[in-house]
């Protein structure tokens, strides 16, 4: 199909997954649970961090990090104690332990605490049309308490060649706001023009198939790639094709 065809075809996608049947099944209900801007952002994150795997189960386990901390997760931040701490440690998705969920409690402790907080964070460095450099620049404000090693590894870098595809679906969740009720749209200082599409193995198989993407690998390069067709095809809100992309592969086996 031509290039004309492509977005009638993908606009079309679009409207049939960019509804609130979307949440029942999707991690972004996690943040949904939450009215105060803190509360929605830090559960935003956590449940994005975990977001690999059975769906079933990263909802399940982002459900009970919210109940490991009281259904409050910016009080519980921002007031935890060391008792606290230490009932996180019973915490696993996959390779992600109450280790690492106490050391992302301490900094996100540290990010409200001297830095603005979450969207202060990601809204530097949003010169170019794209986050990756932000991403990045986050990592290391992350980082920047003491820490395990273990850790870094939740919290991709596209520095390094990551295609950081949670970060980006996380990006997408607070920035975007077209009235469907999926995003939440809370952050306002970030345009959804320079928002990335969640790049992962559905919606690469599927750009590959629309001939939308030729790299093999689902990297920044070709996370890169896939950015530049979606902004010739919306440059106000690319990222709003992950609906379709995402839909067409996990819905339709496209």
């Amino acid at each position: 199909m031509n290039q004309a065809e492509l977005k009638d075809f993908l606009d079309e996608k679009v409207i049939q997954y960019n509804t609130r049947d979307f949440i029942e099944s999707d991690p972004v209900q996690i943040p949904h649970l939450f009215s105060q801007k803190e509360d929605i952002e830090i559960a935003g994150f956590l449940s994005a961090t975990i977001a690999w795997g059975n769906r079933t189960m990263i909802i399940k386990n982002s459900h009970r990090m919210m109940d490991l901390m009281g259904n409050a997760p910016y009080d519980f931040v921002m007031n935890h104690s060391g008792n606290d701490l230490e009932q996180l440690q019973s915490f696993v998705h996959r390779t992600f332990n109450g280790i690492d969920f106490e050391h992302f409690i301490k900094s996100l402790q540290n990010i409200y605490q001297n830095h603005g907080g979450l969207e202060s964070v990601f809204s530097k460095n949003t010169a170019t049309l794209s986050m990756q450099e932000s991403i990045s620049e986050f990592k290391k404000i992350f980082f920047e308490i003491p820490h395990l090693n273990r850790t870094q590894k939740h919290v991709s870098d596209p520095r390094n060649g990551s295609a950081a595809k949670r970060i980006n679906m996380y990006l997408r969740w607070m920035v975007r706001q077209d009235t469907k009720g999926v995003d939440l749209g809370i952050w306002k200082s970030i345009a959804p023009a320079v928002l990335s599409c969640p790049l992962d193995v559905h919606s690469g198989n599927v750009a590959r198939k629309l001939g939308m993407l030729s790299r093999k690998q689902n990297d920044g390069k070709a996370l890169y790639e896939l950015d530049t067709k979606l902004r010739i095809l919306d440059p106000l809100d690319p990222s709003k094709y992950d609906f379709a992309l995402f839909g067409l592969g996990v819905f339709e086996g496209f």
